[in-house]
């Protein structure tokens, strides 16, 4: 061979390894091990508070933070799992999976206070199935994440669930196993926690996509319900999607007098209004139904709505004004500090390329680190926290922190002037930060992710690790544990 194309050949060849020797390094050392603790991935963040042990597995076990093993349970449901194909109300037919042979599965109801217990059968659901408890700030051993706090309920066993009732509210439940197929194919439902007085009319709206085509209730048909002149009524907008959505109410004023969860303090009537209710969220309606006997229609994204009332209201294009919960109602004590906090932490989100779990391609970030090389929040029980989300990932991210209720202090700077706005998942737009601040006052093991499943499954997952605690539960493909 000549020397000259000795020379080519050999410069091609040092030009390739520069490129494919760092790309396979990158490629083999994001592969996740076949078995793996989530309490050993990525990096111990402080947030400027006393450090403490992170990775193995010293500490209380969170198996043992249940509710009270000894008292009787007052509300009992049993819920069965399968994987089937399955007829919605309206009569068309999805490939997925049901609750009690149905989805969305039956919403279950208790009072403040009361003893609730599931029992969860896997019938035939091929890849596990747990529940994950959506806004109720359970006991970490009850909140149902795959390979954190439990291991995935395999076919033919079961699992029983636990936990006391918040305060009223409206709330779901959802498998956090395979959580991006699973919930969007059917295995979630409703959960509510009724006032001792609840309105005349309380309506709960689970609007969800199934296949593309909305539904409420599982209906892909508008929800009709009795509702006679001059009563007040609730309307319970629950958002199971990956995405936001737009709601408004046209035919008499409105108040929102819940979020997530927790009432609103001096809800004021609005009007030609539209509502945002981000992916995970829930938004709490109520209004009085004319007494001219003229019915009320909640749109909710615009292809479906609850009509109340006797007749057909027309429909309305959605306002141009949304509500901005922001300086919406009146302020009122947090029953902490935000000042005074014990931990500052940052949870920026970002997108480049790269590898996950193997697998190349455009991955979301949390400080600039892909999964599993992301930060572990650590906390003390007692601490007041303080987090600064950064969103300049170029989508929507619904954000949803398990075991607590946070409330936001800004957003873009500007400064939070209404009702305390306490809440579970946050619609973090492009562009956008808010300053939130929560009390670290549930023990455990919690994830902090993005509500779009499927972006959580592609690592946009972090968790809150309280100091002193440790899970026996591990991930990875040979435990067939998956949450996201």
């Amino acid at each position: 061979m000549p020397r000259a194309r000795r020379i080519r050949l050999a410069v091609a060849v040092a030009a390739t390894l520069l490129i494919v020797g760092p790309l396979a390094w990158l490629w083999q050392d994001s592969r996740l091990p076949r078995q793996y603790s989530i309490m050993s991935m990525g990096y111990a963040d402080h947030g400027g508070g006393a450090e403490s042990h992170h990775g193995g597995h010293g500490g209380r076990d969170v198996t043992t933070l249940v509710a009270d093993r000894g008292r009787p349970a007052d509300v009992t449901v049993t819920l069965t799992a399968r994987q089937e194909r399955f007829r919605l109300a309206s009569g068309r037919t999805v490939d997925g999976y049901t609750l009690n042979g149905a989805s969305p599965g039956p919403t279950i109801t208790a009072r403040a206070g009361q003893l609730v217990q599931v029992r969860l059968v896997n019938d035939n659901v091929r890849a596990g199935i747990t529940l994950h408890w959506h806004g109720v700030d359970v006991p970490n051993a009850e909140d149902g994440v795959a390979g954190v706090t439990q291991d995935a309920v395999r076919p033919g066993a079961e699992h029983v669930y636990r936990f006391v009732a918040p305060a009223p509210g409206t709330f779901w439940y959802h498998s956090h196993q395979v959580s991006h197929e699973q919930v969007a194919r059917g295995l979630f439902g409703a959960l509510v926690v009724l006032p001792p007085d609840p309105p005349a009319v309380d309506v709960v709206a689970l609007t969800h996509l199934y296949d593309g085509v909305r539904t409420i209730n599982g209906d892909s048909r508008d929800l009709r319900v009795a509702a006679e002149p001059g009563t007040v009524a609730r309307v319970r907008l629950i958002n199971s999607d990956n995405g936001p959505v737009s709601a408004w109410v046209a035919g008499t004023p409105f108040r929102v007098v819940a979020v997530d969860g927790t009432e609103v303090h001096g809800p004021t009537p609005v009007s030609d209004t539209s509502l945002l209710v981000t992916a995970g969220g829930r938004i709490d309606l109520e209004f009085v139904v004319p007494d001219s006997g003229s019915p009320v229609r909640v749109q909710v994204g615009g292809a479906l709505s609850v009509i109340l009332g006797a007749g057909e209201p027309p429909r309305v294009a959605q306002p141009a004004r949304a509500l901005d919960l922001l300086g919406y109602g009146a302020p009122a004590a947090l029953g902490f500090d935000p000042g005074a906090a014990d931990r500052t932490f940052r949870y920026e989100i970002g997108r480049r390329p790269g590898f996950v779990a193997g697998r190349p391609g455009m991955f979301w970030t949390i400080n600039g680190h892909l999964y599993p090389d992301v930060p572990m929040y650590t906390v003390a029980e007692g601490d007041v926290v303080r987090m600064t989300i950064v969103n300049a990932s170029g989508e929507v991210h619904p954000m949803h922190l398990h075991g607590h209720h946070a409330v936001v202090l800004s957003r873009g700077g500007v400064r939070a002037t209404g009702s305390p706005w306490w809440f579970d998942s946050l619609n973090v737009g492009d562009g956008e930060t808010y300053e939130i601040a929560f009390v670290a006052d549930n023990p455990g093991i919690w994830a902090d992710h993005c509500h779009n499943l499927k972006h959580a499954a592609d690592g946009l997952v972090a968790h809150l690790m309280y100091a002193g605690y440790a899970t026996p539960f591990v991930l990875g493909a040979a435990t067939g544990n998956s949450p996201e």
